[in-house]
């Protein structure tokens, strides 16, 4: 720590003449070097002599020379010191207040860990809200700032709807406000309105429909009369539209991803699970949280426009899948929607066991499985190997008999792919194609234990299956596409099924339910998803359910229109969500 020295001192010292190099001079000439531990002084001898005096805190043995040519002891100036020294301990041992930096005015006033608040003036009489324009204003994009590209602390122009960054001083939300004359900002994670450039809090309830908009919110007791609400709801631009039923928007060949989210609207568990963000509020997914922000965009009933866009959801989906599922690239909504239910279920914390998600909640079950597969012993190939042609065909034959393992197991299931009958080589006697028809119970006996399904990986076997659990929304998945070396084939056959009283204990040997318990085996369909088109290209369309009026809606991208039950089973079903009966 620099010593510091008395006024009285510095003064006599800075008087002293000096030389070029700022040194003070002697009598004789000489120069004596000033530094900070001993100062030359004249002691006003006439031979011009100097005497050195002793560094501060040394006790204080000489004398100094005051303005006025008197001496002084160096003791007093050593107890000013000191009392100087101990008042700088005092201050050093008080704790000082932590200082932080903070990257906008925003954060600043959030943050706790200040002694003090930034208090900021709160109005409800701003002059610029008759500017605020509620048609530009689009909050299903990401949330970043369109100049700088930053996601921290965005506000969004009320004015115009472009989103900045920022209200301080230096930010492009403020730069913004005063170049293009728009004052009112909505501060996109606080919900806060904020007037540029003056910088005060609009406190006006006028803007509460904003805020559902930006952020909707929904209650436990809003939730339970959903699907009894049959009242439409009209946007801004005065068109009518069904909270639930609402178009999406169809960004760049994403349409399998639309109607994958229409069909999982209507699983009523999993819509109520999302609607209410304190279920997954733990959760750090942006898979999770997207997903919870769309289901209450759809069924928010008081949106500006009768559309939604999953730009957010779908740039999730790219990240959370590396980006096998991505905007421009048409996917196989089967593959999508498997991915979809196997990632929300690791997700929300799910494992292994029944019921330890929603997702297992509403689409689990259990399947019990019989392999069979030959074995070979080291005799019998040893005997292969050394016999002619006809004696290793009759072993062969034997092996079929004699050397046949069965193995059986049980796997859960979230979905049952069906297996198609192979559509006609020929045509009929008019030239024209047979479109067959196969009903739904003849394609599920695949799953009544006793059908044989011959499978080739991982290696060659015969495989019987048997359902032991049935869920309470089961998921049909018609393979349509087949594969070969050269490209890929699309079966037309049509599957004639029935819309409501689905009984599979008819068709299916189910377990035995337990003693006292009903087993309830009836399902009813609520989403039906069809492909137009040849493979590879073409589009998906969906049939859905609303609820509260038993109406069947065709749904496609931004499209939505009413149609008839009979009109759903005359399309070439791809993938079914059945169900059950309460």
């Amino acid at each position: 720590m620099e010593r510091s020295w008395s006024a009285a001192a510095m003064s006599a010292l800075m008087k002293r003449p000096r030389d070029e190099d700022g040194d003070v001079e002697k009598a004789d000439g000489d120069a004596v070097e000033s530094n900070h531990d001993f100062v030359g002084q004249r002691n006003g001898d006439d031979n011009g002599s100097s005497k050195k005096l002793k560094p501060e805190g040394g006790g204080g043995g000489g004398l100094i020379s005051t303005t006025n040519g008197g001496l002084l002891p160096l003791s007093s100036y050593d107890d000013d010191e000191d009392e100087e020294d101990e008042e700088e301990k005092e201050k050093a041992k008080e704790p000082e207040s932590p200082q932080y930096e903070y990257e906008s005015d925003e954060e600043l006033e959030r943050s706790s860990r200040l002694p003090f608040r930034r208090d900021i003036e709160v109005r409800k009489d701003c002059p610029y809200l008759d500017t605020v324009n509620r048609q530009v204003l689009d909050f299903d994009f990401e949330k970043f700032c369109s100049v700088s590209l930053s996601n921290l602390n965005v506000y969004a122009c009320l004015v115009c709807g472009k989103y900045f960054q920022g209200r301080g001083r230096n930010s492009h939300a403020y730069t913004h406000s005063l170049e293009a004359g728009h004052h009112v900002f909505i501060n996109l994670h606080s919900e806060k309105v904020y007037c540029l450039p003056d910088g005060y809090e609009v406190n006006d309830p006028s803007l509460d429909d904003i805020r559902y908009v930006l952020n909707p919110r929904f209650t436990r007791a809003q939730v339970e009369q959903l699907d009894k609400n049959k009242q439409w709801a009209r946007a801004l631009d005065g068109s009518d539209y069904l909270p639930g039923m609402v178009g999406l928007n169809n960004i760049k060949e994403n349409d399998f991803v639309n109607v994958i989210i229409q069909s999982l609207m209507r699983v009523t568990p999993l819509r109520d699970f999302f609607l209410i963000p304190e279920n997954y509020s733990a959760c750090k997914s942006p898979l999770v949280q997207r997903f919870g922000e769309l289901t209450r965009k759809i069924w928010h009933p008081r949106n500006f426009k009768g559309q939604v866009s999953p730009h957010e959801f779908l740039q999730a989906v790219m990240v959370a899948s590396k980006k096998k599922f991505r905007i421009g690239m048409q996917s196989d909504p089967v593959e999508f929607m498997s991915w979809l239910l196997n990632a929300l279920h690791t997700d929300l914390g799910g494992t292994k066991k029944a019921g330890s998600s929603i997702i297992f909640k509403c689409f689990q079950g259990e399947l019990e499985v019989m392999k069979e597969f030959q074995r070979k012993t080291q005799t019998a190939k040893r005997e292969d190997a050394n016999a002619t042609e006809g004696a290793g065909a009759e072993e062969d034959e034997k092996m079929d008999t004699s050397f046949v393992e069965r193995e059986v197991s049980r796997m859960p299931f979230l979905m049952l792919g069906l297996d198609l009958p192979a559509p006609p080589l020929f045509k009929d006697v008019m030239e024209k194609n047979i479109i067959p028809q196969v009903p739904l119970f003849n394609i599920l006996k695949k799953f009544d234990g006793e059908m044989v399904t011959e499978v080739v990986r991982p290696q060659l076997a015969r495989m019987r299956y048997r359902v032991m659990r049935l869920p309470q929304y089961m998921i049909l998945h018609m393979r349509r596409f087949t594969k070969n070396n050269f490209f890929v084939e699309k079966n037309p056959t049509l599957v004639n099924f029935p819309v409501k009283n689905l009984e599979l204990k008819d068709y299916i040997p189910l377990p035995i339910a337990r003693v006292g318990e009903k087993q309830q085996t009836k399902y009813d369909l609520i989403a039906n998803l069809v492909h137009d088109g040849k493979p590879g290209e073409g589009s998906y369309r969906v049939f859905v359910q609303r609820r509260s009026e038993e109406m069947w809606y065709e749904m496609q991208d931004l499209h939505v229109a009413e149609t008839l039950p009979q009109m759903v089973a005359l399309s070439e079903a791809y993938m079914q969500i059945y169900e059950k009966h309460q």
